[in-house]
């Protein structure tokens, strides 16, 4: 796994987090019923896919904040992905150009709720945001090596600090491309129609 400066993933880390904050502030533009239009019978609406990532930020960020609470560690110049960290970060990462290679269907404790509040619903993304920008600041004085989140799929299953934050953030741009897609498709069916 390579090695790369902490304060440099952490600065970018915190830019990728505010370039996902303007996405999110631009869906408050849209109305209810693009929000909540489905681009096909199995497909989610985009606030399906915000409520999905909903559910990863409160799992996570209450994670991050515990683990930081009790932190005693001091930073380190150099942050080094674990095997895991790094396997995870990779499926998760949407390539060049926008693409996602490869599908994976959600854990069924992950799937988008049946009734959703729009507002309320994009309303807590953008403060999960802000709020983890804010962890992301405090994480940049602390070891992103030794600190250890467990994962949502089994407490036993940890991450490294640094690779849970790369996880999560790739996570969430995997779903926006998502959303431009939904986006995308439900402008051509208007055309079309």
């Amino acid at each position: 796994m390579k090695r790369i400066n902490s304060r440099i993933l952490i600065a970018q880390l915190q830019s990728d987090v505010r370039e996902i904050i303007l996405k999110a502030d631009q869906l408050q533009h849209l109305s209810h019923t693009q929000i909540q239009q489905k681009p096909g019978e199995k497909k989610w609406s985009v606030i399906e896919v915000i409520d999905h990532l909903n559910f990863y930020c409160r799992y996570y960020i209450t994670e991050i904040e515990k683990a930081l609470a009790t932190n005693d560690t001091a930073a380190t110049a150099e942050f080094k992905s674990g095997w895991l960290g790094n396997y995870f970060t990779k499926i998760m990462k949407p390539k060049e150009g926008n693409s996602i290679p490869n599908k994976m269907s959600a854990p069924k404790n992950a799937l988008p709720s049946a009734n959703i509040n729009v507002t309320e619903s994009l309303n807590e993304f953008i403060s999960h945001q802000h709020h983890l920008i804010n962890l992301l600041q405090i994480a940049d004085a602390c070891n992103l090596n030794s600190i250890r989140i467990s994962t949502s799929l089994h407490k036993w299953i940890t991450l490294k600090l640094g690779d849970t934050f790369q996880f999560l953030i790739a996570h969430e741009q995997r779903h926006f491309i998502q959303i431009s897609n939904v986006l995308l498709s439900l402008q051509n069916t208007r055309v079309v129609n």
